[in-house]
């Protein structure tokens, strides 16, 4: 019960990957969950589920963080029902492969805004309250293409990842006086089932065989690093970037 008595507030976190795992982690480990997710039904039917599984109180919202008033509802809505948020867990983003000379406006604004745009309203929503009780934990989720150069049409991608690395180091320093703590996880490759409609399986096999440990990563590894960032052990640690990739890269 690491988080017992906390609020976590999470964004998509209803689909088959880290954002569900780290929402059922917190919810066992004691916090009360704001389960978001721009999927119009998932969050209401996953929410439920945390809920009969670990006895949590635990809300579900439809929030696209690219909506700057469904990001504010979602918080409004998080300190109307548990009177605040303690911790927010940044997972959304999104990737549509394409080289740079190929990227079209849209492409590349879809995915810095969900990645970096969406971090960044979500966080200036939560800091005002953190902030006047002395207290927050953030952690976004970042990944080890904002370390790299990749020749595999992610450049707008790895800048986004990169960006979150930055805004979350400099949240962290402004921060820090008011008892706040900001760190990013970046995580190597992490199957779940929907990779599947970005990546060819080709490449799948690539990313998964590139990675030296004796088992491969999954959306539990990450959890386990958010709650662990999102509780009192985790409490001195700030303005970091932990990269969890089975050794793939290491910096």
């Amino acid at each position: 019960m690491r988080l017992k008595n906390k609020v976590a507030l999470l964004t998509a976190a209803a689909g088959a990957g880290i954002g569900q795992a780290t929402a059922m982690a917190m919810a066992r480990e004691g916090a009360s969950i704001v389960l978001t997710d721009a999927h119009p039904k998932r969050p209401f039917s996953v929410a439920e589920k945390i809920q009969e599984e670990t006895g949590a109180e635990c809300l579900g919202m439809q929030c696209d963080v690219n909506d700057l008033g469904q990001v504010k509802a979602a918080v409004r809505a998080a300190e109307e029902r548990f009177g605040r948020v303690d911790i927010l867990f940044n997972n959304a983003g999104i990737n549509r492969l394409a080289r740079v000379e190929e990227m079209t406006d849209e492409v590349w604004e879809l995915v810095i805004n969900t990645c970096l745009r969406g971090t960044f309203y979500t966080c200036r929503a939560v800091l005002p309250g953190m902030i006047e009780r002395r207290f927050g934990r953030i952690v976004n989720v970042a990944s080890i293409a904002g370390h790299l150069g990749l020749a595999d049409g992610q450049a707008h991608y790895a800048a986004a990842k990169a960006g979150i690395m930055a805004l979350t180091r400099c949240i962290a320093a402004e921060n820090a006086p008011h008892g706040i703590t900001a760190n990013t996880i970046a995580p190597g490759f992490i199957y779940n089932e929907f990779l599947a409609r970005i990546y060819p399986e080709k490449e799948i096999s690539r990313m998964l065989e590139s990675i030296p440990y004796v088992r491969k990563g999954t959306p539990q590894d990450i959890a386990n690093i958010a709650v662990f960032l999102s509780s009192d052990e985790g409490e001195y640690l700030t303005g970091q970037t932990l990269c969890a990739t089975g050794g793939s890269f290491m910096h």
